[in-house]
C-alpha cells in the first residue's frame, strides 16, 4: 500500500468511530522529505479519500518555523494564514491550521484525535500529574494554549526541549483541553499506541459511564414544539431530543450542571458555543414561561439563542439550523458530559477559562470551521418538518422526493416498514443538511397517529405541514361492491383524515401560540380529481374524497383563528404510479375486469381511453402535486381550497 492510501486507511479508521473522532474533528497528515499532505479543513476523516488532504511544500512551510510574526494577535492570525496559503500546492483546499505542528513532528505519519477518553484526562484538574502518574515522566504535556501560531510555537519548542533532554523524537503529544498527537513512521505502530493508551486509561477511569438509553417523555410534546417557536424568530430552526442515563445524570440533577456548564476543548465552542441553558422546572405551562424569559434573556446578554438546552425530565435538546447540525451538536455535548463524568476519575472537571473561550469565539479559524458546518443551502421549504402519510411510494414517495431538494425534513409515515425504511435512506442521499426519517404508522389507528407525532417532535422538534396522503382504492359498481370494502376505503380515505388532523393540529395550535404572526401551519389532503365529480363504478373512493373536501372546509374554518391553513389537492391521474400502473391490482387492471371502459380488451385500451379525456394529453406527476403543495405552503390567503391539478380535465365553477 502506498503513503497517500495507509494515510486514507487510518484517517478513516478513526474517523469512524465517535470514541475517538466527532462532528468530522481530529486531522491526519504523511510527510516525505520535500511535501506534506494534511487534512484539509472541511474534510471529514470518516469518509476522506485523497482530495481530502492538502499538499505543501515543506520548504516553504519550514520557513514559517523561525519567521517573526507581528504581536498583534488578528494580523498574526492573518499573516500565518496567508503563509500556510502561500505554501499549500493545492489551492483550492485550506490546510488544516495545525499544519505545522504534524510538520515539525520527526515522524512520517501524524494522527491527532479527540478521543473523549483522553479529554477526561486532558480536561481534568490534575491532568499533568495523573498524565505522569499513568505514563511515566517522558510523557510530553503541553499545557493549553490558544489554537494557531501560539500553540504551534509552543510545541515546537516542547519538542526541542524533549529531544535535549531524551535524546530521541516525541511519538506522544498531549494537549491540555484538546486532544493528542501520536506520531510514527508506520500506521500500524500508530494503532498500537493508540490501543496502548487506551488500555491504560480505561484502567485508570474509576466510574465507566452510564450510557444506557431512555425513553423520550411524551411531555415532550407539550414542551418542545413551543420552543422551537421561540427560538425561530429569524427563520425556523430544527431541534432534535436524546436522552440516555449520562443526560439523565446530569439534566436531572442542578449540581452536576456546574460541570457542564463551561466548554472543555475548541471543538465545542465551535459547534455549541459558550453558554447553554438548564431548565429544571418540570411542568410544561411554567416551564414555557420560564423558557420565554430566559431566551429573551439569554440573547440580550449573548448575542446568539442557545444551541444547547438541557430540561429536567426530558433530556438534551439541540438548536440547529438544520437536522445535520443538530446530530453534530448533540454528539459534541454529550462528548463534553462524557468528559466532565470520566474527569472525576483525574480530579475533577477543568473547563476553559473566559479569556480561552473568548480567544476561539472570535478566531478566524473556527468562524470559518461554523461557516462550513451551517451550510449555505436555502430551499422553498427550508426547515419545515413535514409529515406525509402513505409515502413510501406512490405519491407521497413522489413528493417527498420533490420535497427533501427544497430543505424540508421529510416523516415517512407508512405500514410498510421495508419500502418506508428504504424510501427514508433514500431521500437522505438527496439531502443538504435536511433530514429524512420512517416511522411505522396506521393511519386508521388514533395511537399510531400520536405516536406519529411524538416520533416527529422528538427528532425534528415540531410539524409544519402534515399531508393526508394516504389512500386505497377499490372499484366496483354497487353489485360488486361489498360492505367490508366500502368501509375499508372510507375508513382510510375519509376518517383517517379526520384522525390525523386531530392529532396534529393540538401539536400546530401550541407552536402558532409561541411563533411569530408570520407564522402559519399547513394541513393538506391529498385528495382527488374524483373528489370534484363522480366516477362510475368507483363511488367508494369518490364519496370519500368529495368528503375529505367537506372535511377540509370544516377543518379550515375551526383551524382559521390559530393560523393553520386547510387545504385540499385533487390530483388527476397519475398513470405510472403503482396505484394505477400495478401488473396485478392496478387500476388499470382493475377498471378493464370491472367493464369501466366499454369494449376495451387490454389495459393499453384502458390508458389510452383515460389519456384522451385530459385536454393536456398528459397524467398528473408527482412533481405537478409537489409545485400545488409549496404553492398552498407559501401563501397565507387561502384556506378551505380545493386545487385541482388535472390538466384541465375537472376545473372549478
Amino acid at each position: 500500500m502506498n503513503p497517500i492510501d495507509e494515510l486514507i486507511t487510518i484517517s478513516r479508521y478513526y474517523g469512524a468511530d465517535s470514541r475517538f473522532v466527532i462532528a468530522g474533528g481530529g486531522n491526519t497528515s504523511y510527510k516525505n522529505g520535500e511535501k506534506i499532505w494534511v487534512k484539509a479543513s472541511g474534510s471529514s476523516l470518516a469518509t476522506i479519500g485523497e482530495d481530502g488532504f492538502a499538499q505543501l511544500d515543506r520548504s516553504l512551510l519550514n520557513r514559517m518555523n523561525d519567521k517573526e510574526y507581528s504581536r498583534d494577535a488578528t494580523k498574526r492570525e492573518e499573516e500565518v494564514k496567508n503563509d500556510l496559503a502561500a505554501a499549500t500546492l493545492t489551492k483550492d483546499k485550506r490546510p488544516s491550521v495545525e499544519t505545522s505542528m504534524h510538520n515539525v513532528m520527526g515522524y512520517a505519519f501524524v494522527v491527532h484525535l479527540h478521543p473523549t477518553l483522553v479529554n477526561g484526562l486532558m480536561c481534568a484538574v490534575d491532568a499533568e500529574k495523573e498524565l505522569h502518574r499513568l505514563f511515566g515522566e517522558k510523557a510530553l504535556f503541553v499545557e493549553y494554549t490558544d489554537p494557531g501560531y501560539l500553540l504551534f510555537k509552543k510545541v515546537a519548542g516542547k519538542i526541542s526541549d524533549y529531544r535535549e533532554r531524551y535524546g530521541e523524537e516525541p511519538q506522544v503529544i498531549w494537549l491540555q483541553n484538546h486532544g493528542i498527537f501520536v506520531a510514527a513512521d508506520t500506521t500500524e505502530e500508530i494503532k498500537q499506541i493508540y490501543a496502548a493508551i487506551f488500555d491504560k486509561l480505561e484502567g485508570a477511569v474509576s466510574k465507566p459511564l452510564p450510557m444506557q438509553e431512555r425513553a423520550l417523555s411524551h411531555s415532550v410534546d407539550e414542551i418542545v414544539p413551543a420552543l422551537r417557536m421561540m427560538l425561530s424568530d429569524n427563520g425556523l430552526k430544527t431541534l432534535r431530543v436524546r436522552n440516555n442515563e449520562l443526560i439523565e445524570f446530569f439534566s436531572n440533577n442542578s449540581e452536576n450542571q456546574q460541570d457542564i456548564s463551561k466548554p472543555f476543548t475548541p471543538d465545542a465552542i465551535v459547534y455549541c458555543k459558550s453558554n447553554y441553558l438548564f431548565f429544571n422546572e418540570e411542568k410544561p405551562d411554567q416551564l414555557l414561561q420560564e423558557a420565554e424569559k430566559a431566551f429573551s434573556s439569554f440573547e440580550k446578554q449573548h448575542g446568539y439563542l442557545p444551541k444547547v438546552i438541557l430540561i429536567k425530565g426530558i433530556g438534551l435538546v439541540a438548536v440547529g439550523d438544520h437536522a445535520d447540525q443538530c446530530d453534530i451538536i448533540l454528539d459534541v455535548f454529550e462528548d463534553a458530559m462524557k468528559v466532565a463524568y470520566l474527569s472525576h476519575s483525574f480530579g475533577g472537571p477543568h473547563p476553559m477559562t473566559p479569556a480561552q473561550i473568548d480567544f476561539i469565539d472570535n478566531w478566524e479559524v473556527e468562524n470559518y470551521r461554523r461557516s462550513v458546518a451551517a451550510g449555505a443551502f436555502r430551499g422553498r421549504a427550508e426547515n419545515k418538518t413535514i409529515i406525509i402519510t402513505g409515502a413510501a411510494q406512490g405519491f407521497g414517495e413522489g413528493i417527498g422526493r420533490c420535497l427533501i431538494p427544497e430543505g424540508a425534513n421529510i416523516v415517512v409515515a407508512d405500514l410498510n416498514e421495508e419500502t418506508g425504511s428504504a424510501t427514508a435512506d433514500k431521500f437522505n442521499r438527496l439531502a443538504k443538511g435536511n433530514q429524512a426519517c420512517f416511522v411505522r404508522t396506521n393511519v386508521a389507528e388514533i395511537a399510531s397517529l400520536e405516536n406519529l407525532v411524538h416520533e416527529t417532535i422528538c427528532v425534528f422538534g415540531g410539524i409544519d405541514c402534515f399531508i393526508s396522503n394516504a389512500g386505497v382504492l377499490r372499484a366496483g359498481g354497487l353489485e360488486e361492491m361489498t360492505p367490508e370494502n366500502f368501509e375499508f376505503v372510507t375508513k382510510i380515505n375519509y376518517s383517517a383524515y379526520f384522525y390525523g388532523t386531530k392529532v396534529v393540529s393540538r401539536i400546530m395550535k401550541l407552536q402558532t401560540a409561541f411563533a411569530p404572526e408570520t407564522y402559519y401551519a399547513d394541513i393538506i389532503q391529498i385528495n382527488s380529481k374524483s373528489g370534484l365529480q363522480g366516477s362510475k363504478a368507483n363511488f367508494a373512493y369518490a364519496g370519500g374524497k368529495f368528503g375529505g373536501i367537506g372535511l377540509t372546509q370544516s377543518f379550515a374554518l375551526e383551524l382559521a383563528p390559530f393560523r393553520i391553513k386547510v387545504n385540499a389537492v385533487c390530483p388527476g391521474n397519475f398513470y405510472e404510479g403503482p396505484l394505477w400502473s400495478d401488473p396485478e391490482n392496478g387500476l388499470f387492471v382493475q377498471y378493464l375486469k370491472a367493464g369501466k371502459v366499454p369494449g376495451a380488451k387490454t389495459v393499453d385500451e384502458v390508458k389510452a381511453f383515460y389519456l384522451s379525456k385530459v385536454p393536456m394529453g398528459k397524467g398528473c406527476t408527482p412533481a405537478d402535486v409537489t409545485k400545488g403543495v409549496l404553492y398552498l405552503m407559501e401563501q397565507c390567503g387561502e384556506t378551505g381550497q380545493a386545487l385541482p391539478i388535472t390538466g384541465g380535465q375537472v376545473m372549478l365553477s
